[in-house]
């Protein structure tokens, strides 16, 4: 039992960096992190180094208690712990300016709020299996890409670009105004999946189990849809249901 502690403990510090003067070469050396976790009320004088290298950086940063962090290693963290991504996120923007001049057709996923490492994971392995082009993710309150999401995705968040945007809304506007189309998949919609049109260029915004779709990109998409259910439930696992969508723009690209 002790020994697969240990095992788990060296497992999970590869994925991160700790300390104020390892994470402050980090930050130098512009090594991508997910985000830094700063103790609350660290001291002032610790702190004032890692506060200027920060100061033009758009690290997400979240300040948490001694206790927390004491949890993510046993090492000599000095208040600061900061998550290293496996891999290099991408810009939806330059990726969609590239497919306009290319005139290629993508399918880009959007994923609202979906904070669960392993649903995420899973959501992108259907995304690579199905022939999704980019999947698109907030900066905040999102999951995002660990070695836990990499194995659960058996890799496809290595093959797939994974873009990260400050404004989801934003990027989808972005996207919207390049030309392609906005399918909301929601349980708000009356429009049952199979007659929707699902062919061509578009984004597929899915949302988290919680709340579903953020009101705001609900109202800004051009298609809305839903997947008729027979039973009691009243959702699926987003992760199905977003197999279930990205199947069916399968099944209408290669019946055209």
């Amino acid at each position: 039992m002790e020994q697969r502690k240990e095992q788990y403990q060296r497992k999970e510090k590869k994925d991160i960096i700790f300390g104020i003067h390892p994470v402050i070469e980090a930050i130098k050396s512009e090594q991508e992190l997910n985000k830094i976790m700063i103790q609350r009320g660290i001291d002032k004088e610790h702190f004032r180094e890692l506060k200027d290298v920060l100061a033009d950086k758009d690290y997400y940063i979240q300040y948490v208690p001694i206790q927390k962090l004491n949890t993510l290693t046993s090492g000599n963290h000095q208040g600061v712990v900061a998550f290293v991504t496996p891999i290099a996120y991408q810009n939806i923007e330059t990726l969609v300016d590239q497919w306009v001049e290319e005139e290629k057709k993508p399918c880009i996923l959007a994923l609202d709020r979906i904070t669960d490492v392993r649903n995420f994971g899973a959501i992108a392995r259907s995304a690579e299996c199905q022939g999704v082009d980019a999947i698109l993710i907030p900066s905040k309150g999102s999951a995002l890409v660990t070695a836990d999401a990499v194995r659960t995705s058996s890799g496809a968040l290595s093959r797939i670009p994974v873009c990260k945007t400050e404004d989801l809304k934003n990027s989808l506007f972005y996207i919207q105004q390049s030309g392609y189309r906005i399918v909301a998949c929601t349980e708000k919609s009356s429009m049952p999946l199979q007659d929707v049109n699902l062919r061509g260029a578009m984004a597929i915004v899915m949302g988290s189990e919680e709340n579903g779709i953020t009101s705001d990109l609900i109202n800004m998409a051009d298609l809305r849809t839903n997947i008729p259910m027979l039973g009691n439930i009243a959702s699926l696992n987003v992760g199905v249901a977003t197999g279930i969508i990205l199947y069916e723009k399968m099944r209408q690209e290669l019946n055209r």
